[in-house]
């Protein structure tokens, strides 16, 4: 059974436990270190304002009853924007990354967005053919340089119905 749950900055050790598993497990999907979450930057207020992004919406798969997967929709510039997408090796094949999508983009309409974005990893191709699965098409945009100096991420949108 899959169930999502909507997350509050009470639900921190929930996220923080999740966030640690993706960077852990797939640092190359990622603009965020590992490292940057940990020691210094391992601290109840980070993780807590992190979740309280304003009008952004916190998005837990729940597994048969375990954490599996996380996303997060954040209004951006007339837009929404999918951040912080990950699918744990468990949960993978179920369809929860299709799922969450899913929410996100609903949250996304009620709120009268027309249009979800996100940025990707080139070398990401599990996740860009989830995309483009999904209705999730390429810009053509330059996404952010990446640290080798040359590449860049992947920008992908798709439009939504109106609320």
């Amino acid at each position: 059974m899959i169930e999502l749950s909507e997350l509050t900055s009470d639900d921190w050790p929930l996220w923080r436990e999740l966030r640690l598993a993706a960077l852990a497990e797939a640092p190359y999907a990622f603009g965020s270190a590992l490292a940057d979450w940990q020691g210094e930057g391992d601290r109840e207020e980070r993780w807590r304002s992190r979740l309280e992004i304003p009008g952004a919406l916190d998005l837990v798969a729940l597994v048969d009853g375990e954490p599996a997967a996380m996303a997060t929709g954040v209004p951006q510039d007339g837009h929404a924007e999918l951040i912080s997408m990950w699918v744990g090796p468990k949960a993978r094949g179920r369809g929860v990354g299709a799922l969450l999508i899913t929410g996100i983009e609903r949250w996304a309409a009620r709120q009268g967005l027309p249009a979800l974005r996100l940025a990707v990893m080139p070398g990401n191709t599990h996740a860009i053919a989830l995309y483009e699965r999904t209705g999730f098409t390429d810009t053509g945009e330059p996404g952010d340089l990446l640290p080798d100096g040359v590449s860049r991420e992947i920008v992908m949108a798709k439009p939504l119905p109106a609320a």
